[in-house]
């Protein structure tokens, strides 16, 4: 079981690296006038799917920790919620596939904000937080 912990742990730093990542470069597309290119679509893939993984790790974690023992606090619960809408707000950019690339580049950023922000309040909702 702490194997799949630490696996959640790994993973959320690889999501911080591929964040930053996307973050920076769907800016320079939308603001800094900069061409799509093909590797754009593959970063906003690999953000989702990690953020996916994230969520699956998380959600077997949680029922596997919690039917040995450590129970279904609240907590626990608003945590895996909260992280299960973020998931699905990273989907969201496959919904604008199809418009302008500054129009579309404006809405990836937006999206992965709302999953950092998404994730900061999940996160902030465990006992030890971003102490952790």
């Amino acid at each position: 079981m702490e194997f799949l912990l630490m696996l959640h742990s790994i993973i959320r730093w690889v999501i911080v690296v591929v964040t930053v990542v996307a973050l920076v470069r769907f800016a320079l597309v939308w603001l800094g006038g900069q061409a799509e290119q093909r590797y754009d679509k593959i970063l906003l893939s690999a953000f989702s799917g990690l953020v996916d993984l994230q969520v699956l790790v998380g959600l077997i974690y949680l029922v596997w920790s919690g039917t040995s023992g450590v129970g279904f606090p609240s907590y626990r619960i608003e945590h895996a919620v909260i992280m299960i809408i973020a998931a699905v707000v990273g989907h969201l950019p496959r919904r604008w596939r199809n418009a302008p690339a500054a129009t579309r580049a404006r809405n990836n950023v937006i999206a992965i904000l709302v999953v950092l922000v998404l994730v900061y309040i999940g996160v902030a909702r465990l006992p030890l937080g971003w102490a952790r």
